[in-house]
C-alpha cells in the first residue's frame, strides 16, 4: 500500500492534534480558520485510514516519538587529540559490552579519564537514552555522589525520598551509559549508590574511573596500563609526547630526536600526565634540559620494586615541575589548591595574596602556572577562570598541608566563602524583589567551594563559629536554590556545631538557643519535603535544645508542634508515632508552658489536632464530635492571631477548615482556606511560610471545588502548579488543578496535565496521598467520558496506588465512577456505586466531596426510578444550598423527575455560568433524549 502524502500544513495540524489542542486552538496557533482546520483533519482521517480524532491524536504522538532525535553523548569535548591506546580501547569496550559495571583502575595521571571518554564516545550509538559524564572530583563527601549524578541528569528532589531514589526513578526505563570519573575520593559513596542504581535500572551500564577498585561484587576491573613504549621512537608514548610538544612549540621536534624522546618516556614509566607535562617544557628546556631536570628526581624514586611505582613516577614529574618554579610561584601553586572548582584571579588574590605574594604577583603568577601546564585556563561568560587538573591540585594540597601556611590559607578560603555566601544571599533577596536576574548561576559556581570550606572549618574548634555561620548561610542559599535536602542537612549541621560550641562555653545558653533555632528551621524545611518523620524528630530535638538553653517555653512550643505534626501531616510519615507517645508530648508541653501568647497558641493547636482530630488524620477516630472540634480550632485561631504569628495562624486556620468540613460546613471550610492564602500573601519567604503557602493553595483549591467554585479552584490550582517549591513535584503541584479541570469539563487541560502528573508521580516513587488518588481518578473519569476504557482502566490502577482504598470506594471514587455510568445511561449501576447516604460515609465525603456526592446520588436515583428519589432530592437541597454546580444538578434532576424537558434544557445555562462545560452539554443531551428539542 503506498504511503499517503501529507502536506506540510497537514503535518502541522497533525502535530498539534498530538498535543490534544482543540480546532480553535490549532487555528489560533497556525493563523488559519477553524473551517480550514476541520478540512485538514478530515483529509488526515481519510489519508491515514483512521476512525476518529482520538485515533488521529494517538498516531501523531507515535509519529513524534518515532522522529524524536537520539540524545547526543553528554561527554566533555577534549581540547587535545586522543593518541594511541588502540588495544586498551578495544579491550575496555568489549568488557563494557559484556558487563554492566566496569571500573578502569590505575594510578593518577595514567590516562584513565581520556581512555574512558574515548570508549564512551565509541559506544554511544548503543545507548538510545544517552551517555552521561559525571566528574566526582569536586565532590566533598560520599553522601554527595547522588547529588552530583542528579545535577548532570537534571533530576530534582522528590518529597519523601533521597536523590539516589530520584536518580534511579529517572533512569529506571532508560538504556543509558553513565561515566563516573574520579571515584577514588568518594569510593564509600559510589559503591552503595551503584548497587542501588544497577538493581533498579536494568538497562543502565556504568563505566567508572578510579585509583582503586570499588570493591563491589558486580564490578569488572580493567587495569589501565601506562602508554606502551614498544617500538621505541614509534611507540604510543612517543606519539603522545610529539603531539603535545608540537602544540606547545608550534613546530614538531626533529625526527632525529625520537629515540632520545623514547628514553625520556621510558624514564617516566609511560605515564600520560608525566609525558604531557614534560612535553609542555620542550620549547624552553629541550631534550637535554628534560634529561637533566628528571635525573635527580627519578634517582630518588628509583628504588626497588614497589606496588605503587607508577604513582611515584607521576609524583617525580610533579616534584620536578614544582622545583623549576620560582619560590613565589611555588607558594601560589600550593595555595590555590584550596579551590576545588575553577576560580578567578580575584578569588586567588583573596585566598593566596599574602606575603610573600602581593595581589600583582598573584595575577602574574597565575599566567606563568598556566603557561607551564600546571593550571588550565577556562574561559567563561563571567571572565577567565583557572583550574588545576585534579592530580596537580591534590599534589598542591599535600604541599600546603605540609607548609606552615596551611591554616592561614584555608582560613582565608573560609573567609572568602563566607563573604561569597553573604553576597549571594543579598543577590537572591534583590532578585526576588525585582523578579529578575540569575543569582542561581553564581551559587552553582560557588557551592562546592562553600561545602569544602565548611568541612574544613567544622573540624577546627577555633573556627566552629564561622563553620556554623557558613552552614546557616549555605542552608539558606540551598533552600532558595530548591536544594531542600541539603538545606535541611546544613541546618542540622549548624545545630550540631552550636551544640559543640555550647559545651563548656561561657555563652552556652546562647549557643544552645542557636541550636534550637536551627533545628526548628530544619523541621520546616523537612515539611517542604513532605517528610513527616523528620519534622517530628527535629521539633523534638529543638525542644531538647531549648531546655538546655533554659527556655522551657520554647521547649513547650516545640513539643506541642511535634504533636501537631503527627496528626496534621500524618499521611507524610513512613512510621507514625504511637498515640500514647504523642499524647505524652502534649502533656509535657502543658507542664513546660509559661502561658505566653506563643506557647498558648501552639498548645491550642496541638489540642485541636490531637484531642479533636481537626485535621482528619490517618490515625484519627471517626467518632470525634464535629462541633467540639470546631470549638478547639476556633480557639487556636484566636490565640495565634493574638500572638501575631502568621504561620501559626495559617496552621490554625487549616485546622478550622478541617473542623468545618467534619461538621458538614464546606462553605466555612472554604472561607478559612481562603483566609490562609490572603494571610500569607505578604509574608516573607522562609521555609515555614513557603510550606504554609503551598499547603494553603492546595487547601484553597480543594475547598473551592467542594463548594462548586470551579473558576476559583482552577485559579488556586494554577498558582499551586506554578509555585517554585512544587517545580520538581508535578504530581503534587497539579493534583487539585486536575480535579477542578475534570469537573469543569476541560478535557484537553486534563489530558495534558495528566501526562505531567503521571511522569512526576512515577519519578517520585509512586507515593500515596490524600490528593493524588483523586487526581488520578479525575483523569480516569475524563477518559471514561471520552469513551476510552483502556486509558480509564490504566488511570484507575494509578488511582488505586496513589490514594487509599476507603477514600476511593466511599468518597471521590464513587462520585467519578457514578458520573461516567450516568453519562453512559447506566443509571442503575450508577446508583449502586453511590448508594450509601452521605451521613453513612461522612468521613470520606466531608470536605471536598459532600456536595458532589449528594448531587450525583440524587441524579442516579431519579434516572433509575428509585422510589425515594423525591425525598432524596429534598434532603439534598438543604445540604448543597449555595453550591452553583450542585444546585444546577438538583434543578435538572427535579425537571427530569417532573418530566419537563424545557427546564432540563434551561439548566444548561446555569451549568455554563458555574464553569461546568461538561454538565452544560449533558443538559442539552438529556433534554433531547427527553423530547425537549
Amino acid at each position: 500500500m503506498p504511503t499517503p502524502v501529507i502536506s506540510p500544513r497537514e503535518a502541522d495540524v497533525l502535530a498539534l492534534l498530538g498535543e490534544h489542542l482543540s480546532n480553535a486552538e490549532i487555528a489560533a496557533r497556525l493563523f488559519i480558520s477553524v473551517r480550514t482546520v476541520e478540512s485538514h483533519t478530515s483529509s488526515l482521517l481519510r489519508k491515514l485510514a483512521l476512525p476518529d480524532r482520538r485515533a488521529l491524536s494517538r498516531r501523531a504522538v507515535e509519529l513524534a516519538r518515532a522522529e524524536r532525535p537520539r540524545p547526543a553523548p553528554a561527554l566533555p569535548a577534549p581540547l587535545t587529540a586522543f593518541v594511541g591506546r588502540e588495544r586498551e580501547r578495544a579491550a575496555l569496550a568489549a568488557l563494557l559490552a559484556d558487563h554492566r559495571q566496569v571500573t578502569a583502575v590505575g594510578p593518577g595521571g595514567v590516562g584513565k579519564t581520556r581512555l574512558a571518554l574515548a570508549v564512551a564516545a565509541g559506544a554511544a550509538d548503543g545507548f538510545a537514552d544517552g551517555v552521561w559524564f559525571v566528574d566526582l572530583a569536586p565532590v566533598t563527601g560520599p553522601d554527595r555522589v547522588a547529588a552530583a549524578v542528579a545535577a548532570v541528569l537534571g533530576v530534582g528532589e522528590q518529597p519523601g525520598q533521597g536523590l539516589d531514589e530520584a536518580v534511579c526513578a529517572a533512569l529506571a526505563e532508560r538504556r543509558a551509559l553513565l561515566v563516573l570519573d574520579n571515584c577514588e575520593q568518594v569510593r564509600d559513596g559510589v559503591a552503595p549508590f551503584l548497587e542501588r542504581l544497577l538493581a533498579a535500572c536494568p538497562q543502565v551500564r556504568v563505566l567508572a574511573t578510579s585509583r582503586a577498585r570499588l570493591l563491589v561484587p558486580f564490578e569488572r576491573v580493567f587495569p589501565v596500563p601506562p602508554l606502551s613504549r614498544d617500538g621505541g621512537g614509534t611507540s604510543e608514548a612517543v606519539a603522545l609526547f610529539l603531539e603535545r610538544a608540537t602544540a606547545a612549540a608550534g613546530a614538531a621536534p626533529d625526527p632525529a630526536l625520537r629515540d632520545g624522546i623514547a628514553a625520556v618516556c621510558e624514564r617516566l614509566d609511560g605515564m600520560a600526565l608525566a609525558i604531557e607535562l614534560a612535553a609542555a617544557r620542550w620549547p624552553t628546556l629541550g631534550l637535554d634540559g628534560l634529561r637533566a631536570g628528571l635525573s635527580d628526581q627519578l634517582r630518588i624514586l628509583a628504588g626497588g620494586p614497589r606496588a605503587d611505582e607508577r604513582h611515584r613516577s607521576v609524583r617525580a614529574v610533579l616534584d620536578w615541575s614544582h622545583d623549576l618554579l620560582e619560590p613565589a610561584d611555588r607558594a601560589l601553586l600550593r595555595r590555590v589548591s584550596a579551590f576545588v572548582l575553577p576560580f578567578t584571579a580575584g578569588a586567588a588574590v583573596a585566598v593566596a595574596g599574602f606575603a610573600p605574594l602581593d595581589p600583582g604577583a598573584v595575577a602574574d603568577g597565575l599566567g606563568r602556572l598556566a603557561e607551564q601546564s600546571l593550571l588550565t585556563v577556562v574561559p567563561s561568560a563571567h571572565g577567565t577562570r583557572y583550574r588545576a587538573q585534579e592530580t596537580i591540585r591534590q599534589y598542591g594540597a599535600e604541599l600546603l598541608d605540609g607548609a606552615e601556611e596551611s591554616a592561614r590559607t584555608r582560613g582565608r578560603h573560609l573567609d572568602w566563602c563566607l563573604s561569597g555566601a553573604e553576597g549571594l544571599a543579598r543577590a537572591a533577596d534583590e532578585e526576588r524583589q525585582l523578579r529578575e536576574g540569575d543569582w542561581q548561576a553564581g551559587f552553582d559556581a560557588l557551592a562546592e567551594e562553600l561545602r569544602t570550606a565548611l568541612a574544613w572549618a567544622a573540624e577546627r574548634p577555633d573556627r566552629r563559629p564561622d563553620a556554623r555561620r557558613l552552614a546557616l548561610g549555605l542552608a539558606g542559599l540551598a533552600f532558595d536554590r530548591h536544594l531542600l535536602g541539603e538545606a535541611q542537612q546544613r541546618l542540622e549541621q549548624a545545630a550540631a556545631l552550636a551544640t559543640a560550641l555550647a559545651d563548656g562555653s561561657p555563652t552556652d545558653a546562647v549557643d544552645a538557643t542557636d541550636a534550637a533555632d536551627a533545628l526548628r528551621e530544619a523541621a520546616r524545611v523537612a515539611g517542604c519535603r513532605r517528610l513527616g518523620d523528620d519534622m517530628y524528630r527535629l521539633h523534638r530535638a529543638a525542644a531538647a535544645a531549648a531546655l538546655d538553653a533554659g527556655d522551657p517555653a520554647g521547649a513547650a512550643r516545640d513539643l506541642a508542634t511535634a504533636a501537631t505534626v503527627a496528626h496534621r501531616f500524618s499521611s507524610t510519615f513512613a512510621r507514625l508515632p504511637a498515640a500514647a507517645e504523642v499524647t505524652a508530648l502534649l502533656a509535657r508541653a502543658r507542664e513546660l508552658s509559661d502561658g505566653s501568647a506563643t506557647a498558648s497558641a501552639a498548645l491550642a493547636l496541638a489540642e485541636a489536632a490531637v484531642l479533636a482530630d481537626a485535621y482528619g488524620s490517618v490515625q484519627g477516630s471517626p467518632d470525634n464530635t464535629a462541633r467540639e472540634t470546631v470549638g478547639y480550632a476556633e480557639r487556636a485561631v484566636d490565640l495565634a492571631r493574638r500572638a501575631g504569628d502568621p504561620v501559626a495562624e495559617s496552621a490554625a486556620l487549616d485546622a478550622l477548615s478541617g473542623a468545618h468540613s467534619w461538621a458538614g460546613e464546606p462553605f466555612a471550610a472554604a472561607a478559612a482556606a481562603r483566609r490562609r492564602v490572603e494571610l500569607l500573601a505578604l509574608a516573607p519567604r522562609t521555609p515555614a511560610t513557603a510550606h504554609e503557602q503551598v499547603d494553603a493553595l492546595a487547601m484553597a483549591a480543594a475547598t473551592a471545588i467542594g463548594v462548586g467554585e470551579l473558576d476559583r479552584a482552577r485559579q488556586w490550582g494554577r498558582r499551586l502548579a506554578g509555585h517554585p517549591l512544587t517545580a520538581e513535584v508535578g504530581h503534587h503541584a497539579t493534583s487539585w488543578l486536575l480535579v477542578a479541570d475534570a469537573f469543569a469539563g476541560q478535557e484537553e487541560d486534563v489530558l495534558a496535565g495528566g501526562a505531567r502528573f503521571l511522569e512526576a508521580w512515577e519519578q517520585g516513587g509512586r507515593p500515596r496521598s490524600f490528593s493524588l488518588g483523586p487526581a488520578a481518578a479525575a483523569v480516569a473519569m475524563v477518559h471514561g467520558l471520552r469513551g476510552d476504557d483502556g486509558a480509564r482502566a490504566s488511570w484507575l490502577a494509578v488511582a488505586g496506588r496513589a490514594g487509599t482504598e476507603e477514600e476511593h470506594r466511599h468518597g471521590y471514587g464513587a462520585v467519578f465512577d457514578a458520573t461516567v455510568l450516568l453519562d453512559r445511561g447506566e443509571a442503575g449501576a450508577a446508583l449502586e456505586r453511590i448508594s450509601p447516604a452521605p451521613e453513612e460515609v461522612w468521613k470520606w465525603v466531608s470536605w471536598v466531596w459532600l456536595h458532589w456526592y449528594a448531587a450525583v446520588r440524587v441524579e442516579a436515583s431519579v434516572l433509575s426510578g428509585h422510589p425515594e428519589a423525591r425525598e432524596r432530592l429534598a434532603e439534598a437541597r438543604a445540604a448543597i444550598a449555595g453550591n452553583p454546580v450542585a444546585a444546577a444538578q438538583l434543578d435538572r434532576a427535579q425537571a427530569l423527575l417532573d418530566g419537563d424537558p424545557a427546564r432540563v434544557r434551561a439548566s444548561a445555562a446555569a451549568f455554563a455560568s458555574a464553569g461546568s462545560r461538561y454538565q452544560s452539554a449533558r443538559s442539552l443531551r438529556l433534554a433531547d433524549a427527553a423530547g425537549g428539542g
